[in-house]
């Protein structure tokens, strides 16, 4: 079998092996072929994927060389026949899954599979979320213009930063973790009751409203609310926003716009120079004011739309998404390291998105 590590657009730092994960494969006897300059931005030279026993060559050749081809993003190439991994969010380009699936292209995306105990270390989605968590307190710090810890000097005292984190999935608990660390007073907003015990063993205060829709079985996503849960949401978090200095948003709902949880008039309570970092950018955004990739200034208030901090930490990032690549790699083959598809395995079947001419994944096809 023969795998293909295709470099990502100009945009994108990461990268879907470091050399480290290509000598794993290597050593199975499964050959990897990488396109030149594929791991540079995150600091991984040919050189290095040469010595853990890859091929390194042109983007053309691992293309046409590769049963297998990785990409964080979608190729722009034509890829009939091969089998394509990576994340590519089916159900907002459903257009491009049928492209896909015309060219008789098999494409595994990973944000789609089962969130099972088995697919944790598969879960592309947490690993890169833990890093925007972790990114989004760092990056709010630096662009806020007052200290995040409480300080008593002979100058005088300066207050400790409010936090408000809205969502306690991956990267809210993250982000929580970091802004305590750093001294702040943290207040969390969640529509999943269960989380409460984790946001408050971080330390944090956990913001309580009765009557939300059940969760559970979103893989930790947001759910669509009631529109009773939802004017009572905004009341609490209305309330919050207004004391808050940073606030970091994450919430999201597959194949969904993201829900509006900061509304224009929130926005204009909050004080001058306070700062929002909203992780949902990318997909509408949780505030009025939101553009993604862009930092809006609105009354004195820094908007900061960034859905792919990850892609700051490209050392990192890349070594963990390798890892969950890695794992899912080894449910495409057998024994004798021969690619074979198990379609009776719940994770294969599970993050199909096309496959023999057709969309079959449930979801994606509607």
């Amino acid at each position: 079998m023969t795998i293909g590590v295709l470099k990502e657009p100009s945009f994108e730092t990461r990268v879907s092996l470091l050399p480290e994960s290509v000598a794993t494969l290597t050593k199975k006897g499964i050959t990897v072929t990488v396109e030149q300059g594929a791991g540079a931005k995150a600091f991984s030279t040919d050189e290095e994927y040469t010595k853990a026993g890859a091929v390194v060559t042109t983007r053309q050749q691992v293309l046409t060389g590769s049963e297998v081809l990785l990409s964080i993003h979608a190729p722009e190439e034509s890829l009939g026949g091969k089998i394509l991994v990576g994340v590519f969010q089916p159900l907002f380009n459903l257009g491009q899954m049928q492209q896909w699936a015309q060219q008789g292209v098999t494409v595994f995306s990973l944000d789609m599979l089962p969130r099972t105990t088995r697919a944790q270390s598969m879960d592309v989605l947490s690993s890169q979320a833990n890093i925007a968590g972790y990114k989004a307190v760092l990056l709010a710090a630096s662009s806020y213009a007052r200290y995040f810890p409480m300080f008593m000097t002979a100058a005088g005292s300066i207050a400790p930063a409010k936090v408000l984190i809205l969502g306690a999935g991956v990267a809210g608990l993250q982000a929580i973790a970091t802004a305590r660390r750093l001294g702040a007073v943290v207040e969390v907003f969640d529509t999943r009751p269960a989380v409460k015990e984790e946001v408050m063993s971080l330390g944090a205060k956990f913001i309580e409203v009765e009557g939300a829709a059940d969760a559970s079985k979103a893989g930790g996503y947001a759910v669509e609310q009631s529109e009773e849960f939802a004017q009572k949401q905004k009341a609490k978090i209305a309330e919050s926003i207004a004391k808050a200095d940073i606030v970091i948003t994450t919430a999201q709902i597959p194949g969904k716009k993201a829900p509006v949880l900061i509304t224009t008039d929130m926005l204009n309570s909050m004080r001058k120079g306070a700062v929002v970092i909203d992780l949902a950018a990318a997909t509408g955004g949780n505030t009025e004011q939101t553009k993604n990739n862009e930092t809006v200034q609105f009354n004195g208030v820094a908007i900061i739309g960034n859905s792919s901090l990850s892609s700051s930490m490209p050392a990192d990032a890349s070594k963990l998404y390798g890892k969950n690549v890695l794992n899912f790699l080894q449910l495409l083959v057998n024994k004798e390291n021969q690619l074979y598809l198990n379609w009776d395995d719940d994770l294969v079947k599970g993050s199909c998105i096309t496959h023999d001419g057709a969309v079959v994944h449930e979801r994606v096809k509607g």
